[in-house]
């Protein structure tokens, strides 16, 4: 026979065996706190991310344009003799894009700093991080684009030829931080920065448009997927440029 005072006593086995609900209550909540501290954190650098592209790469390119014009009285690659205002004019067709290696030349050349960018001999792109936290490469080239502007008529519009800064590769969420510090909201059909595809949209009495990919998306697809390990969608951005 075995010891009565030898037994375990239910009730101390019981208040051993786990935890209580207020105790998994307090876990749970530190573990949401904690999830939830982290995804404001990794959305804070995000934006300071984008910030920093903003500023150094896209607004610097946008100083060493101004720089260029100043200096040499035209945009970069136009004809010395016979000039078209127009980026490229001596090229045909018209509208060629002016980018890479010919691209920086011009500007190095003419004796314009250009930002830092990649590295030497890339300056033309940078790297930043996706909202899935995947590498992108933003590139930027110079071209004379048709751009919708007001006709004479409310709500009507016509295109002229306008010199922009085309900016390849970007998210959804880069297009809308940047189109939110040049134009002060998200638009990708009016304002300086637009789609590539609808700066020369002159459909009257048309509204703003969103643009046309989201951060679900996975790159090269226009099929929302939400696949957290996926490289998000990417456009075109065309910046339009003072002159």
């Amino acid at each position: 026979m075995i010891p009565i005072h030898s037994l375990p006593r239910r009730g101390s086995a019981q208040r051993q065996s786990g935890f209580s609900l207020v105790e998994l209550s307090v876990v749970l909540i530190v573990i949401g706190l904690v999830l939830g501290a982290v995804a404001v954190g990794r959305d804070l650098q995000r934006s300071a991310a984008n910030q920093r592209l903003s500023t150094d790469f896209i607004q610097g390119w946008q100083l060493a344009y101004e720089a260029y014009f100043n200096g040499v009285g035209r945009p970069p690659g136009d004809n010395p003799t016979n000039p078209t205002g127009r980026v490229n004019g001596e090229v045909t067709p018209a509208g060629t894009e002016l980018c890479s290696a010919t691209m920086i030349n011009a500007f190095l050349a003419a004796g314009i700093r250009v930002p830092t960018g990649r590295t030497e001999g890339q300056q033309d792109r940078y790297v930043y991080l996706d909202s899935n936290g995947n590498p992108q490469e933003v590139q930027v080239c110079f071209r004379s684009v048709d751009w919708a502007e007001p006709a004479a008529t409310v709500g009507n519009y016509v295109t002229r030829p306008r010199n922009v800064m085309v900016i390849k590769g970007v998210t959804f969420s880069l297009a809308g931080a940047l189109d939110q510090q040049i134009d002060g909201r998200s638009d990708a059909r009016f304002g300086s920065l637009r789609e590539s595809s609808m700066a020369a949209n002159v459909v009257a009495n048309n509204p703003g448009q969103i643009w046309p990919i989201d951060d679900r998306m996975a790159l090269n697809s226009t099929t929302p997927t939400s696949l957290d390990e996926s490289q998000v969608a990417v456009t075109t951005a065309f910046f339009k440029m003072m002159r």
